[in-house]
């Protein structure tokens, strides 16, 4: 997500926070996605993905909204590190869920698939959004995130249901 890659330079300019502060808010962020994917990674297993995937993204986009707007940098500093821990889990939940929505004879091929287009993705959105911010200025990155994160959503929600395995 293109969030990671810009939240040094959005802090910079917009937060007007040091470049130490700065640094720091996206180290946050990362530590996040690590401590998210480490930690939640049992609570979605209990529960399942579908549910705790949708809290996840309920949650953040809360988060991503305090972030953008209430324009100080402690609080966009930890509502960013809460955006990590939160976003962590995606990623794998959403494999689980394929690997659970797909047959077993194309688990393999498919998975590899949706990881190189999950990658692309990761390179192609920051690359736009740097495009974007170079135009417009960095305040564009605060709206794009919270698309694209309603965009998951809808996304994520759109999957069928899985039937419980007795």
């Amino acid at each position: 997500m293109g969030l990671g890659g810009w939240v040094v330079t959005f802090m910079l300019r917009v937060r007007k926070a040091s470049p130490y502060d700065a640094g720091i808010s996206g180290t946050g962020f990362w530590a996040g996605m690590a401590a998210g994917r480490a930690s939640l990674g049992f609570v979605t297993e209990r529960y399942g993905e579908r549910l705790c995937v949708s809290i996840y993204l309920a949650i953040c986009i809360a988060l991503q909204l305090i972030f953008w707007l209430v324009p100080q940098f402690i609080v966009s500093a930890i509502a960013v590190a809460f955006l990590g821990f939160f976003l962590g889990p995606m990623f794998p939940g959403g494999v689980m869920m394929a690997a659970k929505l797909l047959p077993k004879h194309i688990h393999v091929s498919a998975l590899g698939f949706a990881m190189a287009l999950g990658g692309t993705g990761g390179t192609v959105f920051p690359f736009a959004i740097g495009a974007i911010a170079a135009k417009r200025g960095v305040n564009v990155l605060q709206p794009i995130i919270l698309a694209l994160i309603a965009v998951v959503a809808m996304i994520w929600l759109s999957f069928p249901r899985i039937r419980k395995r007795e």
